[in-house]
C-alpha cells in the first residue's frame, strides 16, 4: 500500500476513533437552553396567571414576561460530542454539572427546592407589590421547617409563629438564629411562640393570636464549615395575612426568578392604565419584602428567550447587569433594576417614551 494512502487511512480510522469515544465517553457537564416566557398580565394555558379577588382590579395591555431557563436533568449524561456543540452554539450554554445540581442533589430534590422557591417568590412578591401601592399586609416570622432528631424536634413545629427569642422581640427571620447563636451549646433558650393551630384559628376567625407559650430548648453544636456555634434545629421564615386574595396560575416553573415580575404585574393590576403603555417588557430577578431586586442565573439563556419572543425591553438585576451586557440579543435593551421602585420608574420613561433616561446595563 502507497504510504500516501496508508496515512490517509490511519488518519480516517483514527477520527472515526476520536468521534466514537466522544459519542461514548460521559463529561460532567450539564446545558442550559432559552426557556418558555410567560405574560404575568395574560393567560397561561387557559386561565389568568394573576387572579385577584376581594379588591377593585383593571384591564391591563402591553407584556410583563417572566423568562425561564431549560436545563438537562440531574440523571442526564453528556458526552464530550454534545458539550462541544453545546460550546459553540449561541443559543445554549454547558456548565458544570454540579452548578445545576450541587453536592449530588438528585432530579426529585431540585424541583421539590425549586417548587418551595417558586411558592416564596409568589409571597414575597405579593407582599412587594401591595407595599409599593401602600397596601397594608400583616407579617411575622414562624417555624418553616423542624430538622429531623435535632433538640427542637417535638417542641417546636412548622408554622408556629415565634414571638420572642430569651424575651426579644422577634422582628425578621434572622434575628431567630442571631439569638440563638449567643449562647454556647448546651445553654438553654426559650421561645416566646403561638401555636401553628391557634395562629390559624385567629386568622380564620379575624382576630389577633393572644395564646402565646413559651419553649425551653437546649441548644446542641453545629460544626458549619469549621464554625462551631450554637443551634435548635429550626429553620425560620415569614408568613403573611393579604387584606384580599391573590392567586398566582403557573405550572411547571420552579425557582424565585420570576417574583419581580409577579410583583410588578399585580401592581398593574391593582392600578388604573398600563405600566407598560403596551410595550413588550420582559424580564426577571428575585424580589424580597421589601422590593429588593436579587440576581438570577441564566441571564443569558433568559435575553435570548425574551428576544425571540418579541421582548423590546429587558428589566434586568443590577447585579446581573454586567454579564447580560456582555452579549445583547439585537434590538432588546436591557434596562438596570435594584428595586420594585427602579421597575416602576423605568416602566414609567418606557410608556412615556422617555428611553433616553433609561439606566442601561454596561458591560464591566
Amino acid at each position: 500500500m502507497p504510504r500516501r494512502t496508508a496515512t490517509m487511512l490511519a488518519s480516517t480510522l483514527m477520527l472515526i476513533a476520536l468521534l466514537c469515544a466522544g459519542v461514548f465517553i460521559p463529561v460532567p457537564y450539564s446545558e442550559m437552553s432559552p426557556g418558555p416566557t410567560v405574560n404575568t398580565l395574560g393567560d397561561h394555558d387557559g386561565e389568568p396567571v394573576l387572579q385577584i379577588s376581594g379588591h377593585k382590579t383593571y384591564e391591563a395591555s402591553g407584556h410583563l414576561n417572566m423568562t425561564t431557563v431549560r436545563v438537562t436533568s440531574a440523571e442526564y449524561r453528556m458526552n464530550l460530542v454534545e458539550a462541544v456543540y453545546g460550546w459553540l452554539a449561541h443559543d445554549n450554554s454547558v456548565v458544570p454539572h454540579d452548578t445545576l445540581y450541587p453536592d449530588g442533589k438528585t432530579e426529585e430534590e431540585a424541583t421539590q427546592e425549586n417548587a418551595e422557591e417558586f411558592s416564596q417568590s409568589q409571597e414575597t412578591a405579593k407582599v412587594a407589590a401591595l407595599k409599593a401601592l401602600d397596601i397594608p399586609v400583616k407579617s411575622w416570622v414562624v417555624v418553616s421547617a423542624v430538622v429531623k432528631d435535632s433538640p427542637a424536634q417535638g417542641r417546636l413545629h412548622a408554622g408556629d409563629v415565634i414571638k420572642a427569642v430569651d424575651g426579644t422581640t422577634v422582628k425578621k427571620p434572622t434575628d431567630v438564629s442571631e439569638l440563638v447563636t449567643k449562647h454556647e451549646p448546651g445553654e438553654d433558650t426559650v421561645f416566646t411562640i403561638v401555636p401553628a393551630k391557634e395562629q390559624a384559628a385567629a386568622e380564620k376567625e379575624g382576630r389577633t393570636a393572644t395564646k402565646t407559650r413559651k419553649v425551653t430548648i437546649t441548644t446542641e453544636t453545629s460544626d458549619d464549615a469549621g464554625e462551631k456555634r450554637a443551634v435548635v434545629g429550626i429553620s425560620a421564615g415569614t408568613d403573611h395575612t393579604f387584606p384580599f386574595d391573590i392567586d398566582i396560575k403557573l405550572a411547571d416553573v420552579g425557582g424565585p426568578s420570576a417574583g419581580l415580575m409577579f410583583a410588578l404585574g399585580i401592581y398593574d393590576k391593582l392600578t388604573p392604565g398600563d405600566l407598560t403603555g403596551g410595550k413588550f417588557v420582559a424580564g426577571t430577578g428575585t424580589i424580597d419584602d421589601s422590593g429588593k431586586v436579587g440576581p438570577i442565573g441564566g441571564i443569558g439563556m433568559k435575553t435570548i428567550g425574551a428576544h425571540d419572543k418579541g421582548a423590546q425591553y429587558f428589566l434586568t438585576p443590577a447585579d446581573n447587569c454586567a454579564a447580560a451586557a456582555e452579549d445583547t440579543p439585537d434590538g432588546l435593551t436591557l434596562v438596570k433594576v435594584d428595586t420594585i421602585d427602579d421597575a416602576l420608574g423605568a416602566l414609567k420613561d418606557i410608556r412615556s417614551g422617555k428611553t433616553a433616561d433609561l439606566p442601561k446595563c454596561t458591560e464591566g
